[in-house]
């Protein structure tokens, strides 16, 4: 392997060199990994022995080979967590190989690499990480994860969502475990996101329906979420990988490749994703109420949501023996009610999608810029923030949207921009061309008079794009959800690089979530896409 570039070998000598002696090593991550992550996973670690700090952690794949021990070392030295940038005059590793490799790849940084067996701070630090993990509770109490597990199955094979909205609730009258009655809503009818939540209340219900109608910013939309009081089950991909394929469709695997999960969301506790025992038991017997009612009154359901209830005897899970009388109940004036406010949220987005904005055989791309360039930006005002920005500086640099034109059109498009209120947001949706049946991602930006902007148009399936995307997203997560627009001119030049001198305005903007501005699947309708 070559060692590190000459450029990254400057870069890393201008650190100062400190007196400290730091440790590193991998280790297996013990117990379940979370859900979505690397089934096997390794966690490496870089302390500083001297001042007794972590200065970088990562979790790699376990069959990663030693780059990634290099690659932490670099983010140790230069974006520690909790430490100035530094370079250490020595580090300890415990493997003799790892030692061996480093050697090679550091020996122009002064910096000497010993091996020994016992790496006493890590040690601490590594136990303290079990003790941690043996303290987490389980997701579900030991004698309802079967339980839960087959009736979550049968209401799958049950797909109530291939014929209820998920504004047509149903109400369980539990009273039992503080519980007088559970508001039903289903999800699932857009073949999207599966599952049935069981809200505690039915003001707690159409609160989050009136708030997630039009929520400003993304962040009213999770606090909306995180405001919701309900139990919840949803639906997943057992295999990880297949969680990752944007157009993934649940109901397209076998019944054995879903995975269920189960949680509650209070507005006082948030998100857990772990269940007690009354509230696993008040699910299990929700669960195996809502399947017999479907199994009752599913072909009337397909037909029209009117007024059905039926009323059965379910075994209580607490109590061997005995049984609950478990009643259950369509609610079609409350569907009506949250079906008008769906209604009424919708109207203003039915002027959709304009695409007179960009101008026409103008250049769209996704990048990156330095945050070097962005503060010259800022120095030269041809950056734009966002009034009240959290932007957090990190990672490589700033995600931008990159639109190239000529210098005319391009000084035309900034103050089409500002007349517009200036760009707020971008997110990325899906359309359809019912006419030749292929599939885009389209990018989509908001601007301050809420009006959205097509800017760029790319088929689902091109690679290209779908790297580029990738990457654009993992580095919005780097800036806590902050991106920006580049205008710029030049779309013609012998240098199809992007210059500093080309950059006419840089706005900065949010990355949207498409459901959080009410977005679903776009069909096109002449050269308007809209939605069905």
């Amino acid at each position: 392997m070559s060692g590190l570039p000459a450029a990254t070998v400057r870069r890393l000598q201008k650190l100062p060199q400190v007196p400290s002696v730091w440790e590193g090593d991998r280790h297996k991550l013990s117990g379940s990994p979370p859900m979505g992550s690397q089934t096997e996973g390794e966690c490496i670690l870089w302390v500083d022995g001297v001042q007794g700090v972590v200065r970088a952690m990562e979790v790699v794949p376990a069959d990663s080979g030693f780059e990634p021990m290099v690659r932490t070392l670099i983010m140790a030295m230069e974006r520690p967590h909790a430490a100035p940038p530094a370079r250490p005059q020595k580090i300890i590793v415990r493997d003799r190989e790892v030692q061996f490799f480093l050697r090679g790849i550091l020996h122009e940084l002064d910096i000497k690499v010993e091996c020994q067996p016992e790496l006493p701070l890590i040690d601490e630090i590594l136990q303290s990480f079990e003790e941690a993990n043996e303290r987490i509770p389980p997701p579900l109490p030991e004698h309802y994860v079967e339980l839960l597990a087959g009736k979550a199955l049968t209401l799958w094979r049950d797909a109530p969502w291939d014929y209820l909205e998920d504004h047509q609730i149903l109400a369980i009258d539990l009273d039992h475990w503080d519980i007088q009655t559970l508001y039903v809503s289903v999800m699932g009818r857009l073949g999207m996101e599966y599952g049935v939540l069981f809200y505690r209340s039915l003001p707690s219900l159409k609160q989050f329906r009136q708030d997630a109608a039009q929520p400003d910013t993304p962040e009213e939309m999770e606090e909306a979420f995180l405001r919701q009081d309900c139990l919840y089950l949803t639906f997943q991909a057992g295999n990880p990988e297949l969680n990752e394929l944007p157009d993934l469709d649940l109901a397209e695997l076998d019944p054995e490749e879903i995975e269920p999960n189960f949680g509650t969301i209070h507005p006082l506790e948030g998100l857990r994703v772990t269940l007690q025992e009354d509230e696993a038991a008040a699910l299990s017997v929700a669960l195996e109420a809502l399947h017999r009612f479907f199994k009752q009154y599913h072909r009337k359901l397909e037909d029209d949501f009117r007024s059905y209830q039926g009323r059965y005897r379910i075994p209580n899970p607490q109590e061997k023996g005995t049984t609950l009388s478990v009643q259950v109940r369509t609610l079609p004036d409350v569907a009506e009610e949250l079906l008008e406010l769906e209604e009424e949220a919708e109207e203003p987005a039915q002027t959709l999608l304009r695409d007179d904005l960009v101008p026409e055989g103008a250049q769209i791309g996704l990048g990156v810029l330095p945050w070097t360039t962005v503060e010259m930006l800022r120095r030269t005002g041809q950056w734009h923030p966002l009034p009240q920005s959290k932007l957090v500086k990190n990672g490589e640099g700033l995600p931008v949207v990159i639109v190239r034109t000529s210098r005319s059109k391009a000084k035309q498009l900034i103050e089409n921009l500002r007349g517009e209120g200036g760009p707020q947001g971008v997110c990325f949706n899906t359309g359809v061309d019912p006419f030749d049946g292929d599939r885009y991602d389209l990018e989509i930006v908001q601007t301050g008079n809420r009006d959205l902007h097509l800017f760029g148009e790319f088929p689902e399936d091109d690679p290209v794009h779908s790297m580029a995307r990738k990457r654009w997203e993992r580095r919005c997560r780097d800036t806590g959800g902050y991106c920006g627009l580049v205008v710029a001119m030049g779309v013609n030049s012998a240098r199809p690089e992007l210059q500093v001198r080309h950059i006419l305005a840089l706005f900065e903007m949010q990355a949207l979530n498409p459901t959080g501005l009410g977005l679903g699947p776009m069909v096109r309708i002449s050269r308007q896409l809209h939605l069905p």
